[in-house]
């Protein structure tokens, strides 16, 4: 007996910078969510390629193989453009109309106290972010939400702050020319921070990374050599499993009784680290050899993404000139 699809309930939006191949902190942060949210929401989900220009826009060599790859990926894991629309920002014009319109109205103070700005201006050390591309991302970051009028926006607890400005911005619209966007809720998200091969958290920029793509050798070869808790310098050392990177993965891969099991293991030093990271192997495996296999089937078509992307701008489009329309009726400018 067949049962019904589940109620679409909402409308979702939501974007990621391309910076390449995605890797597993990337798919339980976001990519996951996402795959579960496709089958019961009107989900747009899109490639925020204008969005890597804030901090990347002295190198732009990589951006079109990057926004290819980060496609792939998403394909291969399980986000289906028949039951969601993706698409790429800059295929969608009326972004820039919307953030530049927007722009004219947001207060300079309101975006010197974004904590996110603040904070990667003294990180981010070798390269000059004091520009107004990178002051003004979270207008751009409005725009792209408010643009389909969404219902919801999914963020895990420290993004509510930046969802929070987007939601001012809307209300200065509203009281500046009425009414045309709903003011979006933010859908609290469970986005678990994995650690990456040196414990710290999974980056690109450190290097310790899993990819999704990755082969079964290159992932078995990278966990075997993975950091563990440091008390366990021989077999028969006890360990604490809460001080142990690769224990952090197994809460994101494993079925908790293992966890359990391994977690007793570890104390009593009845398991080793080798041991304990081939189960943690097998889990990856469990989800990256079907993604493996679909994304061999995507890549045997070689003009699926193009076409994918298409279809989503078409869709995108749509809806962008709907919500454009609105604006400008209200703006009077018309």
């Amino acid at each position: 007996m067949e049962h019904p699809a589940p109620p679409i309930i909402g409308r979702i939006v939501s974007g990621i910078q391309p910076s390449g191949r995605l890797h597993l902190g990337n798919y339980m942060g976001a990519v996951k969510n996402w795959i579960e949210l496709q089958e019961r929401h009107d989900c747009f989900f899109f490639i925020a390629d204008w969005h890597a220009l804030s901090t990347n826009y002295e190198d732009t060599r990589r951006l079109r193989s990057h926004v290819t790859e980060m496609l792939a990926d998403w394909l291969s894991l399980g986000l289906d453009p028949e039951r969601c629309t993706l698409f790429q920002q800059s295929h969608v014009r009326e972004h820039a109309e919307l953030y530049l319109l927007l722009g004219m109205m947001t207060p300079v103070a309101w975006l010197l106290r974004n904590p996110t700005y603040k904070d990667q201006m003294v990180q981010i050390e070798n390269r000059d972010l004091a520009m107004y591309g990178f002051l003004g991302y979270p207008v751009l970051q409005t725009a792209d939400i408010v643009l389909y009028r969404p219902t919801h926006v999914p963020v895990g607890q420290d993004q509510v702050p930046h969802l929070e400005l987007a939601r001012e911005i809307v209300r200065r619209f509203t009281s500046l020319y009425g009414e045309v966007f709903p003011e979006p809720l933010p859908l609290l998200t469970e986005t678990p921070k994995l650690p990456g091969l040196d414990g710290r958290k999974m980056s690109k920029s450190y290097g310790n990374c899993v990819f999704v793509s990755d082969t079964a050798e290159a992932v078995w070869e990278k966990l075997r050599t993975m950091k563990t808790d440091e008390r366990r310098k021989r077999r028969n050392d006890p360990g604490n499993p809460e001080d142990c990177p690769v224990f952090s993965l197994h809460g994101s891969f494993t079925p908790l009784p293992v966890i359990r099991e391994i977690d007793r293991g570890c104390r009593s030093a009845t398991i080793g680290c080798i041991d304990c990271k081939k189960i943690l192997a097998e889990g990856v495996e469990a989800l990256l050899a079907p993604a493996r296999a679909r994304r061999r089937e995507i890549e045997s078509r070689p003009g699926l993404l193009s076409e994918v992307l298409e279809a989503g701008r078409a869709k995108a489009a749509r809806e962008a000139e709907r919500t454009m329309e609105k604006v400008r009726e209200a703006m009077k400018i018309s």
